[in-house]
């Protein structure tokens, strides 16, 4: 009998390589996302290529209803991964950015992943098993926002929740990607012409360090020797030095 994962963010990028993954190693699949029609291509082709049984949510998780719709769905049905990919980035400094804008994203980011967690942790914990990916960033490691300040707190939590579940088999991570070949940078209308090539990472690729991590119970994982690198010098980096770092980045994808 296959254990099932959930799966926010589904059907584009990191969440949808983390769904293939997770197809590959016998897991049934519930897919998250707001694209309708998406969810149901991508749950077709688990199904087809791996003979795995699929749910699809279709779900805003930067509103009530769509947070609680999956909570609910967590609640009621034994879930043994959770990975926590959904999210967004505002190509406006915080200043300039629209209130619902900075609003929505703090949902997204924060609000929902911390619930769903909350959620699925008690079921987990009963059975002793589980596996939770919060899909947080490098960003977190900087000053660049709101999206820096939002995947800091994942990144924090994720590593707290590994130490307070560290006497049983649950399992929880931090993946910190850098900059990954998805649609996110242009979802977020972002300007990426002037990063080198070696900086880009593959979004297979960095799912597959991840999981890996993961089962070794490692508290974040950090994949590509650059942004492994990148985060040691910003650990121990004077702040000042981070802060003006954070927001160079910031303003270059601004242009």
């Amino acid at each position: 009998m296959r254990s099932w994962a959930l799966v926010t963010g589904a059907t584009a990028g990191i969440g949808e390589s983390f769904t293939r993954l997770l197809a590959s190693n016998n897991y049934n699949i519930v897919l998250v996302a707001r694209d309708l029609p998406r969810l149901h291509e991508r749950a077709a082709g688990l199904q087809a290529t791996y003979g795995v049984e699929t749910v699809v949510l279709q779900a805003d998780l930067s509103t009530h209803i769509g947070s609680t719709l999956v909570e609910n769905y967590l609640s009621e049905h034994e879930i043994d991964v959770l990975i926590n990919n959904a999210g967004f980035g505002i190509n406006k400094a915080f200043t300039a950015s629209a209130l619902d804008a900075e609003q929505n994203l703090l949902d997204v980011l924060v609000r929902t992943p911390m619930r769903l967690m909350h959620v699925v942790l008690p079921g987990m914990k009963a059975r002793d098993k589980g596996i939770i990916i919060n899909v947080s960033s490098v960003a977190g490691f900087i000053a660049g926002g709101t999206y820096s300040a939002s995947k800091s707190y994942l990144t924090v939590l994720s590593e707290s929740l590994n130490t307070e579940l560290s006497g049983t088999k649950i399992k929880v991570s931090a993946l910190c990607p850098g900059f990954t070949r998805t649609e996110f940078h242009q979802r977020g209308r972002m300007s990426m012409k002037g990063l080198p090539g070696f900086m880009w990472l593959n979004a297979d690729a960095l799912v597959a360090t991840a999981w890996q991590d993961a089962l070794k119970g490692r508290a974040i994982s950090i994949p590509g020797w650059q942004y492994q690198l990148l985060t040691f010098v910003m650990r121990w980096a004077p702040r000042p030095m981070v802060r003006r770092i954070g927001m160079n980045v910031r303003v270059k994808q601004r242009r």
